[in-house]
């Protein structure tokens, strides 16, 4: 969820959609893939990482956060999965995985991170502030989390972030 955008709506200008969790998600998720995506705010010496895991079955992403590349951050993430009962994790040789996920439900390897690596790459095709040699970048931290984020809402989640009432 982005907190940064729902601190800054006014209520009267929010309208809340209720969407019920697939029965699939509560039962637990088999499978999921994590892995963490490079950019940049402002400047390169500035990083700034997307976490996020997915579904191996649909591949629909299950949760995210923006971050550095630390420990502190990926447990936010595990934070938001953890309602979600995953069984296997699977994800690339990042230490902070290894720390933090017991290695009785974690498969380290690339071959079952290739759906998650061709979610960056789409990403990246469609989000240029996330291409690596581009003119189009973020010049604050709060800016490029809301763009990103509104993109995964609506694309990955199927949801539209913002509705403009309409008057009659």
């Amino acid at each position: 969820m982005n907190q940064k955008l729902l601190q800054q709506l006014k209520p009267e200008s929010v309208e809340v959609e209720i969407i019920r969790v697939e029965v699939t998600q509560a039962a637990g998720v088999e499978e999921s893939e994590l892995d963490e995506m490079w950019s940049y705010v402002g400047r390169k010496s500035n990083p700034r990482w997307l976490w996020h895991a997915i579904d191996r079955r649909n591949g629909k992403v299950l949760a995210y956060v923006f971050g550095r590349r630390k420990d502190q951050v990926f447990l936010q993430l595990k934070k938001l999965l953890e309602p979600i009962g995953i069984k296997k994790y699977c994800t690339d040789g990042w230490g902070a995985y290894e720390r933090h996920l017991p290695t009785e439900s974690h498969e380290i390897g690339k071959r079952k991170t290739q759906r998650i690596e061709q979610k960056h790459l789409r990403l990246r095709t469609r989000i240029k502030r996330l291409a690596r040699k581009t003119i189009c970048f973020s010049k604050t931290e709060e800016m490029h989390d809301l763009v990103i984020g509104l993109f995964v809402n609506c694309y990955e989640f199927g949801s539209s972030v913002l509705k403009q009432k309409q008057s009659i």
